[in-house]
């Protein structure tokens, strides 16, 4: 059985070989690299830090022109954490906005709760139609550490996704969006490759679709 082909993406953001570990134990064969090869069948974002910095590194090597490319081919994406965020339309962090890639309708800013960073883990209420999930129950847990994310209540009054597959997440009291299946496009804010066996079989999911 010939092994996909996965790109992860090293742009200075950091928590590329727990990623990397865990998408070979899944079935990837993994290159850890600037420029993705356009010929891999899957490219991976992570990432931990700030926003701003995040998309300082992503432009020196051109990730927006190679996200774009790849979706408009149908060739999967996938963004953990702050991989995640950088695919909405901006982020604010201590009162400075900088311009994400874009690909989402959105604002990531600070969850405004309190304990900050939301750490540790938590459950995912995710649509019933999602190939990310298949066959990971509700009750699943996954682990997060983060202190910015897209919000429920702003996400409301922007244009929705087509199809608005989101998982949601709720830390003290506030929700967020903890996970996005957009077409050839995933997403979580969660680290799967950091969540036990929930985390990769959704990994597996992933490299199955490749």
């Amino acid at each position: 059985m010939v092994r996909p082909a996965v790109g992860i993406v090293d742009y200075g953001a950091g928590n590329l070989f727990s990623a990397a570990r865990a998408l070979e134990e899944v079935g990837a064969n993994v290159t850890v690299t600037t420029r993705p090869d356009s010929l891999v069948d899957g490219v991976l974002i992570p990432g931990v830090g700030a926003f701003a910095s995040a998309m300082e590194g992503l432009k020196k090597i051109s990730a927006q022109r190679m996200v774009e490319e790849r979706l408009a081919g149908g060739r999967p994406v996938m963004g953990i954490c702050l991989g995640l965020q950088v695919m909405f339309d901006k982020g604010v962090e201590n009162g400075v906005t900088t311009a994400g890639l874009g690909q989402w309708p959105g604002v990531v800013e600070s969850l405004g709760v309190t304990p900050l960073p939301h750490m540790g883990w938590n459950t995912v209420a995710h649509p019933n139609k999602s190939r990310m999930f298949d066959g990971i129950s509700s009750e699943a847990r996954f682990y997060f550490v983060h202190s910015y994310g897209v919000l429920k209540d702003r996400f409301e009054r922007t244009p929705p996704l087509t199809p608005p597959l989101i998982g949601w997440t709720e830390h003290s009291g506030r929700r967020f969006i903890s996970a996005v299946e957009d077409g050839p496009l995933w997403a979580t804010q969660f680290h799967p490759e950091k969540s036990g066996r929930a985390g990769l079989a959704l990994l597996r999911n992933w490299v199955a679709s490749l």
